[in-house]
């Protein structure tokens, strides 16, 4: 089979995450016509898989990878910034392999040790259409600072980077600083800057190393499904010093949105991963299986972003990553010949207003 079916094949891995290599074949198979090809065998399958390797899945992330809204796009800029978030997670599980295991090792929890190999994934993520503008990975022993200053070069002076404490070490504010890109930082509470100006919204100036800094503490409360209040105190570190342009209440809020990024690594593993272990048996395989589910995830992100702009004014936050999905599933299964000409478009739930 050509490496570009292959590719497909490992695209509908991600798809179907629950199921068989057969089974995802005979999915993503299930709309053509039948032109008297023989099943291939799930060793066929595989070898198919090993042939193409992890590169092709990596130059594909790649390509697809990038900002989706438009500047007037609800929600995408603030200002003349686009925000973007930093976040990771750990809890990308491998099987329980001994080259597997050579790679990633195993992490200790608070219960002991971890049930599998993890992987960390770290992503810079456009908070307002949760779409990735890069994305790395590998043994969950380096820190998420380590994986994260392996993305900086996608930031610029045309962004505003919002991230949590984990990353408020000097060397990376300054590193961050130095791609041009605005700052908006959570602190490490302990952290006391000395003040160096007071601000009349009740923010300060400080220095942190030799870049400047500007300090915003604030109480951010929600309140549960059951009725109970939790706050907690924030010490934001921005490079926006300006109190008359950028007011502290104004930047609090607009912090928010560093959740986006949240909830974009919720529907990667979960949603779209719906929580399985990976399917490879050594860190190849891995690669491959991450840079396909991340390309895959980008493609969905593209697709929403599309259709809710065809409505002018819309928010991308009204689209539903879990229809996209199901969208994407049926499409695969009940579509048009890929090969037919004009079979592409957008078409299904997903291209039609609600």
């Amino acid at each position: 089979m050509p490496s570009r079916v292959g590719v497909y094949f490992l695209l509908a891995l991600s798809l179907f995450p629950s199921l068989g290599y057969v089974r995802v074949w005979d999915k993503l198979t299930a709309g053509l016509p039948n032109r008297g090809h023989a099943r291939p065998s799930e060793k066929a399958l595989r070898d198919l898989r090993r042939r193409v390797g992890p590169v092709p899945l990596k130059t594909l992330f790649e390509i697809v990878a990038g900002p989706l809204g438009q500047p007037r796009t609800p929600g995408v800029c603030y200002r003349r910034w686009r925000t973007v978030a930093f976040d990771g997670c750990s809890s990308v599980k491998a099987p329980d392999q001994e080259r597997n295991l050579n790679w990633l090792g195993k992490s200790r929890t608070r219960l002991g040790w971890a049930g599998y190999p993890m992987i960390r994934l770290m992503a810079l993520c456009e908070t307002g259409t949760r779409g990735l503008l890069g994305a790395v990975f590998g043994p969950a022993e380096h820190g998420e600072g380590f994986y994260a200053r392996q993305l900086l070069h996608l930031l610029s002076p045309r962004t505003l980077l919002l991230a949590d404490r984990g990353f408020d070490a000097n060397d990376f504010l300054q590193a961050a600083a130095d791609t041009g890109s605005q700052l908006l930082i959570r602190l490490n509470p302990r952290r006391r800057p000395a003040v160096l100006a007071a601000l009349p919204d009740g923010s300060y100036l400080t220095l942190i190393g030799p870049l400047k800094i500007r300090i915003i503490d604030a109480e951010i409360s929600m309140t549960t499904r059951d009725g109970r209040r939790v706050s907690d105190h924030y010490r934001l570190a921005t490079t926006l010093l300006d109190h008359r342009s950028d007011p502290a209440a104004t930047l609090v809020r607009l912090y928010h949105e560093r959740w986006e990024i949240e909830s974009a690594l919720y529907a990667l593993r979960h949603t779209l991963a719906d929580g399985q272990v990976l399917r490879s048996a050594d860190p190849t395989g891995l690669e491959q299986e991450v840079w396909a589910q991340l390309t895959l995830y980008q493609v969905l992100r593209t697709a929403m972003v599309d259709a809710v702009e065809s409505v002018a004014g819309t928010d991308p936050d009204r689209a539903s990553f879990t229809i996209a999905l199901e969208a994407a599933r049926d499409h695969v299964v009940r579509g048009p010949d890929p090969l037919r000409e004009g079979a592409i478009g957008t078409v299904g739930r997903i291209g039609r207003p609600s």
